[in-house]
């Protein structure tokens, strides 16, 4: 087994595995397809429930017809970049107190401080740590609530 395979099996006994009989549903809208495969790999380890989709217009789609615990949105994408998502997302009264959290490369503060701006709730830097990136996840989920 890879060191990938070895951090991520232990899903349920890591402390920071929800103790939830409902585990959350999480969007995330990414366009790379190894950053959608590691996200969503890791977090259904957790046994999050995760929709992963590769760009602007189909998480806006899905987010049109559901209520997720949390969005997790790329900022550097083709076509419709996360800035742009973000504003339609925030327009959709649904979502109001859903927690919307910038994960991207972009790590600079001028970066962080224009996510914050655009109404992101949190920002997660890539490469995301495999051993506190679920962790990280409640963190937002529990201040939203």
């Amino acid at each position: 087994m890879g060191y990938y395979q070895e951090q991520v099996a232990y899903g349920r006994d890591h402390p920071a595995y929800p103790s939830m009989s409902n585990p959350p549903l999480i969007l995330y809208v990414e366009d790379n397809p190894d950053n959608r495969k590691l996200v969503t790999r890791l977090l259904m380890a957790y046994e999050f429930h995760i929709h992963a989709v590769a760009d602007g217009p189909a998480g806006l789609a899905f987010a049109a017809e559901s209520t997720p615990n949390l969005i997790l949105l790329d900022i550097s994408m083709p076509g419709m970049d996360g800035y742009e998502v973000i504003h339609r997302l925030r327009q959709m009264e649904h979502l109001a107190a859903v927690p919307i959290i910038a994960l991207t490369a972009n790590v600079m503060k001028e970066d962080q401080r224009k996510s914050a701006e655009a109404g992101f709730d949190g920002f997660i830097q890539k490469p995301i740590s495999i051993d506190t990136f679920p962790e990280q996840l409640m963190a937002y989920m529990k201040v939203a609530k």
